[in-house]
């Protein structure tokens, strides 16, 4: 195993390097893998306010002041001690979330995506783009599997809190992205880390879409 604060140093720097090197638009993701990450962020001098950022992902139907909300695991992260210029999520309390998703992709399509951070689900998905979501997506509304609802679920006060929908940047908006730092922590996500590194890419396991990024960088704690 390889030591989880080297791992974090590593990933700060490689994103301190894209913002020295003037990357000024960030995509950011929400879980607990980017919690040391955010941290190490939070207590730097790093300076985001003449950047923009934009997430990968939000429920759909949870309030933006719930606290599993991503706006406010965000805000609680991240943008309350390092604010950007402007910060985008998609909206998950659209009355209409396809609508949403639609004009979601359009600010991203009018955007210079400099750098994209990621995790990676257990079934090897890359923001909620679920196994079989087709290589070509846009953001959409996605029904999360159950296999993605229980892995979150220790979040919420019980299963049932988790949402059912979400709103995900999809794959080809995110493979637009000129450089990508891929973080995989903790031995659930052997398998689709495994199919990334030595598999074959398929839609089945849709981060192995990576395969052809030309800038990915993976950090893991695991030995492949």
């Amino acid at each position: 195993m390889i030591d989880l604060d080297a791992l974090y140093d590593r990933a700060f720097n490689v994103l301190k390097e894209a913002l020295d090197n003037g990357s000024k638009n960030f995509g950011l993701a929400t879980g607990g893998t980017m919690l040391p990450l955010y941290e190490r962020i939070r207590n730097s001098e790093l300076d985001f306010t003449q950047c923009e950022s934009v997430n990968l992902d939000e429920y759909v139907g949870l309030q933006k002041t719930h606290p599993e909300s991503y706006i406010s695991f965000m805000k609680q992260q991240l943008f309350n001690e390092k604010p950007f210029k402007k910060s985008n999520l998609p909206n998950g309390e659209a009355l209409d979330p396809h609508e949403e998703a639609a004009c979601y992709e359009s600010l991203l399509q009018n955007m210079n995506l400099n750098f994209q951070l990621l995790g990676i689900g257990e079934n090897g998905h890359i923001g909620f783009n679920e196994p079989g979501t087709p290589f070509d997506s846009e953001t959409h509304v996605v029904e999360l599997e159950e296999s993605t609802r229980i892995a979150n679920a220790r979040f919420f006060n019980s299963l049932d809190e988790v949402p059912t929908k979400a709103i995900t940047m999809g794959i080809s908006s995110i493979m637009r992205a000129e450089q990508i730092l891929l973080i995989a922590v903790g031995e659930k996500k052997r398998t689709a880390l495994e199919a990334l590194l030595k598999g074959e890419v398929t839609e089945d396991v849709p981060v192995t879409i990576l395969k052809k990024h030309p800038n990915v960088i993976v950090l893991t704690d695991l030995v492949i």
